[in-house]
């Protein structure tokens, strides 16, 4: 059976650390348990905070969208580049907004949590391409903005705080000025909190 990783999983030393951090003898009982566990966590959450920060895990350069990108151009790029999001940038090359597989779904007018065989079931139902209607429209239109976007030194658990507070699943990384520098998915921060765990 495969370890899931949860990056908020107790380690031996979290649980280890807290029973040193206790006053006196250990007795366990649910009440004691539960300090323990408290202090665990808070020693786990610590732990999070001092990762790193986001220009470490930042997948740089970055692939950005123009926003008067066509969508069939944009659908297009993303697939070559085997990317299901990225971030628009306007004509000055700041970012914009950030357009994903979510927002295409919103526009054809179905669920963002639609998959490639809900298309391919909704088109045959209907008997013509939902894509079709796309064409003659621009990314600017559909894109998500304005864009939540860190910058190179916010930490690990601020960009987790974004991810949860904005039920979002990317976060362009830029400078002060709002040029892109990077890019955090939530499976780079998965996969950076389970090295360390």
């Amino acid at each position: 059976m495969k370890k899931q990783c949860d990056p908020l999983m107790l380690t031996d030393e979290d649980i280890l650390d807290a029973m040193q951090a206790m006053q006196g003898y250990v007795d366990i009982t649910p009440g004691t348990f539960k300090e323990i566990y408290s202090i665990s966590y808070d020693l786990a959450l610590k732990r999070i905070r001092s990762l790193g920060k986001a220009e470490e895990i930042m997948t740089a350069p970055v692939h950005c969208l123009n926003k008067e990108m066509s969508l069939t151009e944009a659908a297009s790029f993303m697939a070559e580049h085997g990317i299901s999001g990225a971030p628009v940038i306007d004509h000055k090359g700041i970012v914009c907004g950030v357009i994903s597989e979510k927002d295409f779904l919103r526009k054809m007018g179905l669920p963002t949590t639609a998959g490639i065989m809900s298309v391919v079931g909704e088109c045959l139902t209907v008997n013509k391409c939902l894509v079709s209607g796309l064409r003659d429209h621009y990314v600017h239109e559909i894109m998500s903005q304005p864009p939540v976007s860190a910058r190179e030194e916010t930490t690990l658990a601020e960009i987790s705080q974004l991810f949860t507070n904005h039920s979002i699943n990317r976060i362009p990384i830029c400078n002060m000025d709002g040029y892109p520098l990077g890019i955090i998915t939530r499976s780079d921060l998965v996969s950076s909190m389970c090295q360390t765990v």
